[in-house]
């Protein structure tokens, strides 16, 4: 799919029940980059990943540069600054709301939130999903893999290895404040190394089309 949409911040319009509890003048931290990516960063809540103060995902004085030097070193993003210009890749929150008094969500305030983290995800439709963290990880490998109950999620087992999904390819990451050693380094050499290969799946529907024109589709 190629131009879904050229805004940048929240591109779909997302209008979650989120309370005022960010210092930004919007209720949450959107999904941010580009609408036509094919690698989603997912990352938990803006109170331990960051955004409050700057409404972009993993910015601010809250969240380690950590994530944002790996996109730049990879080549998705022009720079490691608080408002990146991203190429091919697009960053969201599993609850995108500001957890007011610095709290984690409730389980239930997930739960209200995780229509439209989905909604936001499929209409991304990126090839590539990098869940930061055991809670983003957890979620997208029960939601999105075959191998729910069958993963033990160990982070540090899992940062920057690939788990084969249904429809997607996953890469786990360790959440930044834990990253010893060359965590950073394994997560860059992990991503040029699916970047240099054919890591899209698409179906060819070509043979529907009754001419000689190449049709391919998620």
């Amino acid at each position: 799919m190629e131009n879904v949409t050229d805004r940048t911040s929240n591109p779909f319009g997302m209008r979650p029940p989120c309370e005022a509890s960010c210092s930004t003048d919007v209720p949450a931290v959107f999904g941010y980059g580009d609408a036509n990516a094919d690698f989603h960063v997912i990352g938990d809540h803006p109170g331990v990943h960051g955004g409050r103060e700057t409404g972009v995902p993993f910015t601010g004085p809250d969240a380690s540069p950590a994530i944002r030097r790996v996109l730049s070193e990879v080549g998705f993003a022009d720079d490691p600054g608080d408002v990146p210009e991203l190429e091919n890749c697009f960053l969201s929150y599993l609850h995108m709301c500001c957890p007011p008094d610095g709290r984690d969500p409730a389980p239930e305030e997930y739960h209200d939130l995780e229509p439209f983290f989905d909604a936001e995800l499929r209409a991304i439709a990126a090839h590539v999903l990098l869940p930061v963290g055991p809670r983003a990880t957890e979620h997208v490998i029960e939601e999105y893999t075959a191998r729910a109950s069958k993963l033990e999620i160990d982070m540090a087992a899992l940062h920057a290895t690939e788990i084969r999904g249904s429809g997607f390819l996953v890469v786990p990451v360790r959440d930044p404040s834990e990253w010893t050693g060359n965590d950073a380094d394994q997560l860059v050499e992990r991503l040029r190394s699916i970047r240099a290969r054919d890591y899209r799946e698409t179906a060819d529907l070509s043979r529907f089309l009754g001419t000689d024109e190449l049709y391919y589709v998620r």
